[in-house]
């Protein structure tokens, strides 16, 4: 087994809460629209216009908040009253300001992956908004490089790895997205480990790869390193 050399590690609901918010959000646009039609209709046409605008406007809280508008219009059939467009627009604000949360483990996987790899952040969304929450996390002297790609596909992680002067080959990537963490990676011949989350996007989800001999799952990020050293690919000295 060839040593690797790069952990890679996503950033939202893995390093950090993310979904969650999320959630709470559409929740509150749902009960602003209540008076128009059914939560699961109006969840169902929110899901549709995040998964149509995901060309246009990428991934993050910016795109949400304008699949929320549109949507609003939409089912209103262009009646959504101007206050209800302002807190659509609020709520969009408090998710841009909220601080960040680690998750358990987070700090103490990077520095001990750290240790012995070159491990970078492979994140998708806004740039800038990715950007506030790792200054903000306190993680981001662990890594030696940061990546903030518009979408998780094969050839973008092969060129973030060329970049660093690695190989999806000595590559490992920990994330709790199987779409976007695992199976690319996995597809371009490195490792995948699935780190799952309490709350996953609709768009997000896919099959496991299970009994893939370069995939693993692990309850949280605290059996990581315990995992690396199993794997023995950790960097000779």
């Amino acid at each position: 087994m060839r040593a690797i050399t790069t952990v890679g590690f996503d950033a939202d609901d893995t390093l950090w809460q993310n979904e969650a918010f999320f959630r709470l959000t559409e929740a509150r646009f749902l009960d602003l629209l209540s008076d128009y039609a059914a939560p699961e209709h109006l969840g169902e046409r929110l899901l549709a216009a995040e998964r149509r605008n995901l060309g246009h406007y990428g991934f993050g809280i910016k795109g949400f908040v304008l699949s929320m508008i549109e949507t609003a219009i939409e089912v209103t059939q262009g009646r959504v009253a101007g206050p209800v467009i302002a807190e659509i627009l609020a709520v969009g604000r408090e998710m841009l300001a909220h601080p960040i949360e680690l998750l358990p483990h987070a700090r103490a996987a990077v520095i001990a992956a750290a240790a012995d790899h070159q491990v970078l952040l492979i994140t998708k969304g806004d740039l800038l908004d990715q950007e506030r929450k790792l200054a903000q996390s306190g993680l981001g002297e662990l890594f030696h490089g940061v990546e903030i790609v518009s979408d998780k596909t094969p050839d973008a992680y092969a060129r973030v790895f060329a970049r660093h002067g690695g190989v999806a080959e000595r590559s490992v990537m920990v994330g709790n997205s199987v779409k976007s963490d695992v199976l690319p990676v996995i597809a371009l011949g490195g490792y995948g480990v699935h780190i799952p989350h309490g709350v996953t996007w609709a768009l997000e989800e896919a099959e496991a790869p299970l009994g893939h001999p370069r995939f693993h799952s692990l309850p949280d990020l605290g059996g990581l390193t315990a995992l690396l050293q199993a794997l023995h690919i950790r960097t000779p000295q």
